[in-house]
């Protein structure tokens, strides 16, 4: 007898789609944040143009700062890769790219890849005023996404 597994899937408004340069500076990332109907603040990538895979997951905001509350300092985005289903090692290094640019991490001095969180109030606050909104953005996706998601077809051999 097979049991059936229901999966809720909660809406997601996007409140921005914004880019960003990733850590290396070889590529634009493209993310969004939006927020559930609960008001939870999400991020997730959704673009790259470099040649790197990345998962398009959201990802909220409280499991981010649950996160890096139990990371050692400095931080890292090695904390965020328990946060995806996805195998792609990229994506957490895309997201604190996201998460610098929005304010909410900034690079220790002196330590080119450690970093240290920075207070999220004038964040939350830009945020809260856009759920206060009825924004939500609509996003087509770009053909060219290369997220960790996607299958490649495999290439069948010709017989001669």
């Amino acid at each position: 007898m097979s049991e059936k597994i229901s999966i809720q899937v909660k809406s997601m408004r996007i409140l921005k789609i914004a880019t960003c340069l990733n850590n290396s500076g070889k590529a634009t990332l493209t993310y969004h944040i939006g927020c559930t109907s609960d008001k939870d603040i999400q991020f997730r990538v959704i673009a790259n143009t470099g040649g790197g895979l990345f998962s398009p997951e959201w990802i909220s905001l409280s499991a981010i700062q649950v996160a890096f509350e139990k990371a050692p300092v400095p931080l890292t985005s090695f904390p965020l890769i328990q946060l995806y289903k996805g195998k792609s090692t990229n994506t957490p290094a895309f997201l604190m790219a996201v998460l610098k640019h929005e304010g909410l991490v900034r690079h220790l001095d002196g330590n080119i890849r450690g970093y240290e969180s920075v207070d999220s109030s004038t964040f939350v606050d830009e945020m809260q005023a856009l759920i206060a909104t009825d924004i939500d953005l609509k996003h087509v996706s770009p053909t060219t996404i290369k997220k960790s998601a996607t299958t490649i077809p495999s290439k069948k051999s010709k017989q001669s």
